[in-house]
């Protein structure tokens, strides 16, 4: 037992090392592996597609958004907040949830919801038709989540750590993102 919690324990410093070296690329990987993830979960539990059927071209699709925009967004925007509002604090927490579901939130879904319906190849009046069915059922269900973990990610969790914890909790997020934004696939 005491082999594993070692490993462990290398395996952490090895990543708070690199997260301190470069730190937007070490989250825009875990953005990037966690929303891979979720549409991988969301096609083989949720969906039940078979290993023939899978579809790895939506898989890195979905992947590459985490990448090349969720992490690093996430990881500007929590910078922002801890200048401009605070690092630590109870007052500090509930300010930065609120300006957090009520500004990022409702910009980055859309603009999510956008990049996953353009990466598919749909036409733009095609995304529009689908932003309008889908986004205001994913921004309610991001109210019944979101500020929670917020509250307590900003309050407990240090910035460096702040995108890992909240992409840990997105695992699930982004298995409903991806069934959601998907779902027409499903019925074929």
């Amino acid at each position: 037992m005491s082999t594993a919690i070692t490993k462990a324990r290398g395996l952490f410093k090895l990543y708070q090392n690199a997260l301190n070296r470069r730190p937007y690329l070490m989250q825009a990987v875990q953005a990037g592996t966690l929303m891979g993830a979720g549409d991988i979960i969301s096609q083989t539990l949720i969906e039940k597609k078979s290993f023939k059927d899978y579809e790895i071209k939506r898989t890195l699709q979905f992947s590459s958004i985490g990448f090349f925009v969720g992490g690093p967004a996430l990881r500007i925007w929590y910078g922002i907040l801890n200048k401009y509002i605070g690092a630590s604090g109870k007052t500090v927490a509930l300010k930065k949830v609120f300006i957090d579901q009520f500004i990022f939130a409702p910009a980055f879904l859309l603009f999510l919801l956008g990049a996953v319906g353009t990466l598919q190849g749909k036409s733009w009046r095609v995304v529009k038709s689908d932003l309008e069915a889908n986004y205001p059922d994913v921004l309610l269900a991001n109210y019944y989540i979101w500020p929670w973990v917020q509250l307590a990610n900003f309050y407990f969790t240090p910035l460096q750590y702040q995108v890992l914890v909240v992409q840990s909790v997105a695992l699930f997020w982004n298995t409903y993102l991806s069934w959601k934004t998907n779902k027409k696939h499903v019925s074929d």
